[in-house]
């Protein structure tokens, strides 16, 4: 059936201009097939072409996409300011260049910082607040967006992290590389680390194992025709994976049993011996000694973030579970994510390769657009730091400029209370490459949780920062703090702060990779000083 009696056929490029019309923003051909691969519409065969109707293709947005905005609608929330939604940007956009070289929760995405930072004017922001040539401060500079940002408009910046490894993945985003040099490193480690697993059969292994995955999977979960059954509940879902994943298993441990594949390792005391492989366990150990055997230190961290994101997407963990992890899995699976068998990973190399050219990539784009390169992130507690003398350690120059200008002000977003432990979701890289945790030392970690006395200690935690930063900042400063203040702490901050929410801006936060869709908002709240 090629389902033109049911309407209008669309082929894959109509169909990308067609959606970018009706939503507003850019669809690709890429986001198309998506749907189709995972069973969101189905497809039609014209002699060889793939086809969609066009009344599936608008009843998946309407339903899918405006339900997310049909969620504030009904909350009848008149102060959101949907002009901060940014949903017209593509995700490839929201993670544009360097901002994409490590997985980091919590980060905000380019375009706020952009919109606070540049020189335009809008019906909502009529002022211009920074700049180019301006300093600004980020005293929770997690990944770095804010420096990264300020970069590319031209305005210089300062960076403050408790976390040693988040100070690591900012000053490798705005580094200064010599990207011919930063490839021959790359190639040579992974030439040698294809020669180090020639030596085992462990990419024979795979290799074979894949094979019998893939026959596995068209005979039993074919794509996109299962996922369509699960559509209709034609399918008990949890039943059939159940016992499909059972008949699986026993081809998975005959060929673990056959190419004598140890998968635990010997110990499960940390992070590293309980949610990796044996074997990738050791590449990743051989990775790193390659890594620090570079001698340029710039081009030594970059490739430690390359292995650190490696690292991350190499767990023992299931597709579904990567973003928070459940129990680590040495067997193959059902994926709820895939709708079909998957396995864990049993090398690094492919997952190095990719990385390794993305990252090129992707700091070449970077040194195309940036406008200046004084932009630094520190290690240190923001309630303490002397961020001058700090500075004159690593770029005597920059504090110089800033103990005689000053600041212009902050762009910022701490931590939220009880939400995130900014050490924990890096553990591996805090194992391996030996940093120093200040876990102790973090404002509102999600150990403490958010009750009453983790509220007070956030609002001590966030005015003591603010306070000691003022110093560093000119009379007449702006600071934008990003933060979903559901227990509507800021005001208090504020003004232990000596300082006033001259406005507040509430944004729809719709674009989300967590399992928790629910509609929720952050708010962007801009502060003076209040004695002006």
């Amino acid at each position: 059936m090629d389902g033109s009696e049911k309407g209008e056929l669309l082929s894959l490029s109509e169909a990308s201009n067609w959606a970018s019309k009706y939503m507003g923003r850019k669809v690709t051909v890429s986001n198309i097939t998506y749907l189709i691969q995972y069973g969101k519409i189905p497809k039609y065969d014209n002699n060889g072409n793939t086809q969609i109707l066009k009344e599936d293709l608008m009843y998946y947005y309407r339903n899918h996409y405006y339900s997310k905005v049909d969620k504030w609608i009904q909350q009848d929330d008149k102060d959101i300011n949907w002009l901060l939604s940014f949903d017209n940007y593509t995700e490839a956009e929201r993670t544009k260049h360097v901002n994409r070289l490590h997985p980091y929760k919590g980060k905000f995405i380019p375009q706020l910082v952009e919109y606070f930072l540049d020189e335009h004017t809008d019906e909502l922001k009529n002022v211009v607040f920074f700049h180019p040539g301006d300093i600004i401060i980020d005293p929770f500079c997690g990944s770095g967006t804010t420096l990264v940002e300020a970069s590319e408009l031209g305005i210089k910046a300062i960076g403050v992290d408790i976390s040693e490894f988040n100070a690591l993945i900012s000053n490798c985003k705005v580094g200064d590389y010599n990207l011919v040099e930063l490839e021959i490193e790359l190639n040579k480690i992974s030439d040698l680390l294809r020669l180090y697993l020639s030596n085992s059969r462990i990419l024979d292994f795979d290799d074979v194992l894949i094979k019998e995955l893939n026959k596995f999977n068209v005979k039993y979960f074919p794509s996109p025709e299962f996922k369509y059954r699960l559509a209709k509940g034609e399918i008990n879902e949890e039943e059939y994976a159940k016992q499909k994943e059972m008949d699986f298993l026993s081809i998975y441990n005959n060929l673990i049993a056959e190419y004598h594949i140890k998968l635990k390792q010997d110990k499960q005391d940390t992070f590293l011996d309980k949610w990796y492989l044996h074997n990738v366990r050791n590449e990743i150990e051989y990775v790193y000694g390659l890594i620090q055997q570079i001698k340029n230190e710039n081009i030594r961290n970059i490739a430690t973030i390359i292995l650190s994101r490696t690292m991350r997407s190499c767990r023992a963990t299931t597709h579904s579970d990567l973003a928070t992890l459940v129990e680590p899995v040495y067997y193959t699976y059902y994926c709820h994510k895939h709708k079909k068998i998957c396995k864990p990973l049993f090398s690094i190399l492919k997952w190095w390769l990719t990385y390794s050219s993305d990252t090129v990539k992707r700091l070449a784009e970077y040194a195309k657009l940036r406008k200046d390169k004084m932009q630094y992130c520190l290690t240190g507690d923001s309630r303490t730091i002397d961020i001058i003398d700090e500075l004159s350690k690593v770029n005597p120059e920059f504090a110089d400029i800033l103990a005689k200008n000053k600041a212009r002000g902050i762009f910022t977003s701490p931590p939220y209370v009880g939400l995130i432990d900014y050490h924990e979701q890096h553990a591996y890289a805090y194992d391996l490459f030996g940093f120093k945790r200040n876990d102790e030392l973090e404002i509102g970690p999600l150990y403490k949780g958010q009750g009453l006395e983790a509220r007070k200690s956030y609002i001590e935690g966030i005015s003591t920062v603010l306070n000691n930063f003022k110093k560093y900042l000119v009379k007449d400063y702006d600071i934008f703090i990003v933060a979903n203040d559901k227990y509507n702490l800021y005001p208090i901050i504020a003004d232990l702060s000596g300082m006033k929410i001259v406005n507040q801006y509430k944004r729809p936060v719709l674009n989300r990779t967590e399992k928790d869709k629910n509609a929720y908002s952050e708010s962007i709240f801009h502060l003076k000083d209040k004695s002006l």
